[in-house]
This record gives structure tokens, sequence and C-alpha cells, in this order.
């Protein structure tokens, strides 16, 4: 295969956790330039839960939790821990994973083994945590991995440590760890690979932002310099000869929260709390999700009933009464299956913080009942809407689209313009009303609430969504969720 063998290539740039409101032209005017001169998503949602590794797998797989099976940040694997959750973050985590599930750490299929058959290929690239970059080439096949700290293959190790150097230490900002991502892809990765599709994992603002604040200067200095790093590609590319034939993507993986404290999970836990037989906990929690391990439905019932009690605890999800309906089985909650998360890994509850619209110090709205300083992972408007513009030769120009998307419909739609069948295993949808091929009409969207409360109407919680359908199929987007005590 030669050198630069594509008439068009992808280049996806994730910006780890940047909010819409971000994005003006004061703050970011690189990235609100491409937007002017290609397409703004108006309406661009991440997956929920809206956690990094989540929306990592759900971006190359184009498909949900319930079909990816990666289900959190921090996930349960009895047979690699019976004791805890396992940060995803660690791609060492997710490598024992994957042997532990006999090469099932995802269970759908990624970009890079759907385009592996025709020889394209795809380079995934960042100065994120080691498992977000390693989600988004696992299995390589025939691409590579170039991480600020490791690569793959082993021999584009060799070269890139003997280029390079070490990795600079991590900061907030983290421009130094990005900058050298940046490097590594335009200087190594984009020869030696040659990608169809490249995914470039920027770790700012998320890694300034959750120590700093949604706001604070220093995040904001972490997004004029990441934004300066959009610059940078783009000079790159056009040194390259490779501009004019690139359609650039510009996301993030979620939004961004204040935080105002959580609440104590562990007093709701405490009465069911115990160890089996095998000396090991009757119930793992984490992340939202809590696995009774003895299978006992009453104790379901009564934490649910205690969760909905609790201050700071919003919407709480459950299995569905029956499979693709929208109520959970659990009274007060909603279906796994109304936020694609029924998974034979799934837990037997999930409950995201509780959120407001209250503004920070910073005059930046969203806050959640989470303990720390700032971050994501709820069912918040203000995580679940994210950022993307895009410019480049498949792409409309000057142009808006206010139909919902989100990060589930990237593969789809690059397969779609890489001239490949989409395959039914993804649940993402072809972004057809942004693409300059034109021909097709905008699609019909529908806005949709279910509403449930618990058996004695003390805790009420709504789901909105906003549906889009298209030749026929529908495709539903979690807006945000909202629940009401008495």
């Amino acid at each position: 295969m030669g050198y630069f063998q594509y008439m068009n290539r992808h280049l996806v740039v994730v910006l780890d956790g940047l909010r819409p409101d971000y994005v003006t032209p004061e703050l970011m005017p690189n990235l609100h330039a491409l937007g002017r001169r290609g397409v703004v998503f108006a309406h661009h949602h991440a997956v929920f839960p809206t956690v990094t590794r989540v929306n990592a797998a759900s971006i190359v797989t184009g498909t949900y939790p319930s079909r990816h099976g990666l289900m959190g940040n921090a996930v349960y694997f009895p047979q690699v821990d019976p004791k805890r959750f396992l940060d995803t973050g660690d791609y060492d985590n997710l490598i024992k994973i994957d042997q532990a599930t006999h090469g099932e750490l995802l269970t759908a299929p990624t970009l890079s083994e759907i385009l592996q058959p025709s020889g394209k290929r795809v380079l995934a690239a960042g100065s994120g945590s080691t498992g977000a970059v390693y989600l988004l080439n696992h299995k390589l096949s025939g691409g590579a991995i170039l991480h600020t700290t490791f690569a793959r293959p082993e021999d584009l190790q060799r070269e890139a440590s003997a280029r390079f150097g070490a990795a600079p230490p991590a900061g907030t900002p983290n421009d130094a760890r990005n900058r050298r991502a940046v490097d590594l892809l335009l200087d190594l990765g984009l020869k030696r690979v040659d990608p169809a599709v490249t995914l470039l994992w920027i770790s700012d603002p998320d890694t300034t932002g959750h120590a700093k604040g949604v706001g604070d200067p220093a995040t904001l200095e972490s997004i004029r310099r990441a934004d300066g790093e959009i610059k940078r590609i783009e000079e790159g590319l056009q040194r390259a000869g490779l501009l004019d034939s690139c359609n650039i993507w510009v996301t993030s993986d979620h939004g961004f929260s204040t935080y105002t404290g959580a609440p104590d999970l562990s007093r709701v836990l405490e009465p069911f709390a115990g160890t089996l037989a095998d000396g090991t906990p009757r119930i793992v929690a984490g992340g939202g999700a809590i696995y009774l391990r003895a299978g006992d439905r009453s104790a379901t019932s009564s934490i649910v009933k205690q969760l909905q009690r609790t201050p700071g605890v919003g919407a709480v999800f459950a299995p569905a009464i029956e499979a693709g309906g929208l109520h959970g089985r659990e009274s007060g909650t909603i279906s796994y299956d109304a936020i694609e998360w029924n998974h034979v890994r799934a837990a037997d509850i999930l409950f995201s913080p509780d959120w407001s619209d209250q503004r920070n110090a910073f005059g930046f709205a969203g806050t959640t009942a989470s303990g720390g300083v700032a971050g994501h992972g709820s069912s918040s408007p203000h995580d679940i809407h994210n950022v993307l513009a895009a410019a480049g030769p498949d792409l409309k120009r000057g142009a808006v689209v206010t139909t919902p998307s989100g990060n589930v419909d990237f593969a789809p739609t690059f397969l779609h313009l890489l001239g490949i069948d989409v395959p039914a295993s993804m649940q993402g949808r072809v972004l057809r009303e942004a693409l300059a091929e034109g021909g097709s009409a905008a699609p019909d969207v529908q806005p949709a609430e279910v509403t449930v409360s618990s058996a004695d109407g003390s805790y009420t919680l709504t789901a909105s969504y906003s549906t889009v359908s298209v030749d026929g199929r529908q495709y539903r987007y979690l807006d945000s969720t909202k629940v009401q005590r008495r």
C-alpha cells in the first residue's frame, strides 16, 4: 500500500470535557473559525453515562454500552477482581479484562476491525488516559496507537522513544503532553500508518477542569492552549499536502459541571452489605452502578427506594419490565433499554447524581451532586450536551445543523464516506444532513418524554429525549433527566 493512498480521510480531534459554551471567538478562535467555514452541530450528544471511556468505546463502535459492553469509567468484572471495580483509565486493566473475557473487552466490532479487510487503517493518538487512547484501537488491526507514554506496535514504540524521548510530566494545563501527542501524530503517525481514520485525544480541558473547576482561569488557559493545537494540526496537515483532502471533526466526549458534594452512598448500602460464603462482598458499587451479587430482588427494591429518598441522588435506572420498554421493573425507575445500558455486564441498579442549572462563581451554569471540584458522568444536560464542529471536502460549508446528533454517529458516518457498508451492529446513524453530497431530505425530529413515579408518589423522574426518524428507523438521543421529590 502506498503512502497517503486515500482520496479523503478523517481526523477526529477529541477535546476532553469541552463544553459548548467554551467555544467562543475570544477563547477558541481556531475551533470557532473551523466551524464557521464548515458545519456546526448545534444539538450534539454524549453517550450516557457521560464518562470518557464509555464515549471512547461508542465513538469507535457506533454503539451504546448495550452493545459494546464498556459500562463506565470504572467497571466490575468479578473474574478479574470480585472485590472492587477496575479503573478503565489504566490500559493494564483493560488488557486484563480482554484476557479474562477471551478477547471481548468490547462486545461490538470497532472501526479498526471493520476497515481492516479493505486495507484501511486506524491511528489512535493522544494525551488522555492510557485507557481512553487504548480503547480507540485496542486490537490494532493493522493500525497503531501513539500515546504520549506508550505506542503500539512495538517497533513504533521504539521509534517514538528514539525520536521524541521521554514523555513530559502531566500538568494543569496539560499542554506539554497535548503538544507531544500532536507532534507524534504529525511527525510520525501519519507517514508510518497512512490512516483512513485518525482519532486524536487531547486531555484538556478535562485534566485541568477536574482540578481547578469550570470557568477557572487555569481551565480557560488550558482551553486556549488546546485551541492552539487545532491550528498546529491544520498547519501540519497543510505542510504534508493533506489539509484539502482531510475532513476534520472536533468534538468532546462529554460536557462538564461544577460539583456540590455527593450523597453518602455507604449509608444507603450499609443495611444490605456483608460478605458471601467465599468471603467476597455481597454488594460492589462504583460510578453509580450497584451490583448485588447475591441476586436478591427484595434487597434491590429496598435500595432503590432508599436512593429515591436520598437528596443528591438523581435519576435511578433498572432493567426493563419488558424488553424494549422504557419503564424499569423497580417502581419509579427508567429502564436500561431507554438509555441503551441493557447489557449482560450491567449492574442491578444504576443512578445518576442530581443536578441543577445553578451558576458557579465564574458564571457557568450546571452543578451536580458529586464529590470533588468539577467533572461529569451525570444525566444532566450540562454533561450530555457536548461539542461537534467539522470542516473538510465531504462536508457542507457555512452550515449549522440543528438535527440532534451524537458520539455514536461518528463510525457509521465515516464508513459511509469511505464507501463501506454500515454493519447491523451499529446503532448510530450517518450524519447525511451535514454532508456535501446532499440528496437527502431533512430528518424528522420529535421531542419525547417518559415520566415514572415511585409507588408512594414521593419521587418522580422524567427523562427527555429527541427522536430522529430516518428512512423508517428511529434514533433516540437522551437529552436529560429530572427528578422531583415531595
